[in-house]
């Protein structure tokens, strides 16, 4: 992998700017830092504010693992794109059976809830109606909690795709598309000739692993398992960047702007 805020990397993303991107970017690690109690997160406003701004030049999504009804009420501005769901909601142009993952969803909760307390009073479900997270950052044990927890996912039917993450797991329906499929419709639906990515966590990584030259793919946090070419230090990094954007994207057509909300 390679700095995108090294020398090599900015005279990359210079270039890359120059085809007006469709720029796009996770939530949780990447836009806002990571936290202990994920219903806590907001969204920093000077990165707020540098969206908005880019927002003024070229379209600007969050492609993300949060509902759309969680994500929505964080946001000072409105996205072009918000993709929610790890791109089960939101997707422009997507028509889902959206009863059969509601149908699948509420099955999963059924049989998981019930039992979380007596593995580790820690754990906690978040229901997000398409999709559900099991996250276990404050139980007792981690290694004992993410096994019990596998045990349990295998008992599932339908079984899930199951994606794990910072002490947490994802359940989503398979074969019902990701953040990879989001990103490629996006592009279809836009006719947007580039896309720049940035994200942090393995459901990113569906995006990252797409190998597209039209899609300028970095990761957050450096990661030799990662299929991203490019990376960040960090979430700190996040305001050089938009700020390197800001300084290079050219101009966009004023007949073309948001309708966004200023921050």
């Amino acid at each position: 992998m390679n700095d995108l805020l090294a020398a090599d990397g900015l005279q990359l993303l210079r270039e890359f700017a120059l085809r007006s991107p469709l720029c796009l970017f996770d939530f949780d690690g990447t836009l806002a830092p990571l936290v202990p109690d994920p219903d806590s997160v907001a969204l920093p406003h000077p990165i707020q504010l540098r969206l908005h701004q880019l927002q003024q030049r070229v379209p600007v999504g969050i492609v993300t693992g949060r509902s759309l009804a969680d994500i929505g009420a964080r946001l000072e501005f409105r996205p072009d794109y918000l993709i929610g769901n790890h791109g089960l909601e939101g997707v422009p142009g997507e028509r889902r059976a959206h009863a059969a993952l509601l149908e699948a969803c509420a099955g999963w909760r059924a049989l998981l809830a019930p039992q979380l307390a007596a593995i580790d009073p820690g754990i906690w479900l978040e229901d997000k109606r398409f999709s559900l997270s099991l996250h276990y950052l404050q139980a007792r044990d981690h290694a004992r909690a993410e096994a019990a927890l596998a045990a349990l996912f295998e008992r599932l039917d339908p079984a899930p795709r199951v994606i794990p993450g910072k002490y947490l797991f994802s359940l989503l329906p398979a074969g019902r598309g990701d953040k990879g499929e989001a990103v490629q419709q996006l592009l279809r639906y836009t006719a947007a000739g580039a896309a720049l990515y940035v994200g942090d966590d393995v459901t990113d990584e569906d995006v990252f692993r797409l190998e597209r030259p039209d899609i300028l793919s970095v990761r957050v946090e450096p990661s030799a398992a990662s299929a991203a070419r490019w990376y960040i230090a960090d979430h700190e990094a996040m305001l050089p960047l938009l700020d390197t954007l800001l300084d290079v994207v050219p101009q966009r057509d004023p007949a073309a702007l948001s309708r966004s909300n200023a921050p």
